[in-house]
């Protein structure tokens, strides 16, 4: 979580200087009913950060029931919103990408050393799984 939040936070630098928009982070469970506003803040929080759990209102949860209903796969409602199994569907799709580039392409250069930097081998991913200019503005994933 501490890479991604950091990436977001760098993203939003570039668009524009000083951008720092507010992020939150929606975590969607479909085991438990608890009531709407239901706060944990003990217990399953991290013991030294300020975090805590938080059951969102009831538009929130509105919000996400509608969008269990938009998956394009599917002519009925799915368990999980949409953007999660969009989401699933990529990080699936990318490792196939990142194996066929390796058994494709021997180029002798082995693993990656130990002490590597996390930015190297993302760069490496990066340039592994590239998609077509004409398929950025499409969902191919899906």
């Amino acid at each position: 979580l501490q890479h991604e939040l950091r990436a977001m936070r760098e993203s939003c630098m570039m668009l524009e200087e000083g951008y720092q928009p507010g992020i939150t982070f929606i975590a969607v469970g479909k085991a438990f009913n608890i009531p709407p506003g239901t706060t944990v803040d003990v217990g399953i929080t991290h013991p030294t950060e300020f975090d805590f759990y938080l059951c969102s209102h009831a538009g929130i949860q509105q919000l996400t029931y509608q969008m269990c209903h938009t998956y394009v796969r599917c002519t009925r409602s799915v368990s999980i919103p949409a953007p999660a199994y969009y989401a699933h569907l990529v990080a699936f799709r990318a490792r196939y990408h990142l194996v066929d580039r390796e058994h494709d392409s021997y180029s002798g250069e082995g693993s990656q050393p130990s002490g590597t930097s996390e930015d190297t081998t993302l760069s490496n991913m990066a340039r592994a799984v590239q998609v077509h200019p004409d398929a950025n503005s499409v969902m191919y994933f899906a």
